[in-house]
């Protein structure tokens, strides 16, 4: 799909074309048996009904359906998909020991306009001979997904490219925020937003439940599209992913919504008010 020797589009422009990070080009991981992607599917759509699990707890499921694994290759695996459980405690994601970690912002803040509030999240794409993951920023007032990208690795290049999109096409929010995830708390990432001059809040402490928009949001996506088709490979996800993202955008009323409006109806009137 990407040209190298296209003679009149970068590889870069050829990347942003088609929702992809320019790693994702480059990259060529080495996989995973055919046994642990089924897992991995297993625990994912397991994780989409009891967030709370661990690995433990993980594997004893994954037992009782006649699977004989262990607690250190589920670790493994949940770690590899960017998987932690939902605990009260100071992170949902991995962060990184060297990043700053910025304060929450949103305590007894009302969000109720488009452009206040935005928050981001990664979440895992099985496929039939791998996996990618997908960054999507949301509007938090009216549910709005602004931008997204698929990516073959957890760098924060992906991320950092999908903030920039959304800036370009809606403007900059006064306050951005996500979990403590090293994606997220990387320089790369926080400079855009402070060049940009908005507001960095990170979960913190008993926050988890402030992704909870956001959780919806994949589940819906991936029981809606991405467990009905069987990924082959990056672009066939891409294609199916970005067509559902433009149905729940464009034609999907939300619930949290007044006359069935979608999302992006109700981030232009709130705009337009």
């Amino acid at each position: 799909m990407i040209e190298a020797n296209h003679p009149r589009l970068s590889v870069v422009r050829q990347c942003e074309l088609v929702s992809i990070a320019r790693s994702s080009h480059y990259y060529a991981g080495k996989g995973e048996s055919a046994l642990n992607l089924k897992l991995m599917r297993l625990i994912d759509e397991q994780f989409l009904t009891t967030p709370w699990y661990g690995s433990r707890q993980m594997a004893r499921c994954l037992r009782r359906q006649g699977y004989g694994v262990g607690r250190k290759r589920i670790r493994r695996l949940m770690r590899q998909m960017g998987l932690a459980p939902i605990y009260r405690k100071p992170r949902t994601s991995t962060p990184h020991p060297a990043h700053r970690i910025y304060p929450y912002l949103l305590r007894h803040v009302r969000i109720d306009r488009p452009n206040q509030v935005w928050c981001a999240d990664i979440t895992y794409i099985p496929m039939q001979r791998g996996f990618q993951y997908l960054v999507a920023i949301m509007d938090w007032a009216t549910r709005t997904l602004l931008s997204w990208r698929l990516s073959n690795t957890l760098d924060s290049d992906f991320c950092t490219e999908a903030l920039e999109e959304a800036l370009a096409k809606y403007g900059r929010p006064e306050i951005f925020n996500t979990d403590q995830g090293s994606q997220f708390t990387s320089q790369e990432f926080t400079e855009v937003l402070k060049r940009a001059g908005v507001r960095i809040s990170m979960d913190g402490k008993g926050r988890w439940m402030d992704n909870i928009f956001i959780e919806r949001l994949w589940r819906s996506l991936k029981y809606e599209c991405v467990y009905l088709h069987d990924f082959q490979d990056g672009p066939q996800a891409r294609q199916t992913i970005g067509t559902w993202i433009r149905y729940y955008n464009e034609e999907r009323p939300h619930s949290t919504h007044a006359d069935d409006k979608t999302p992006m109806e109700e981030y232009a009137r709130r705009r337009a008010a």
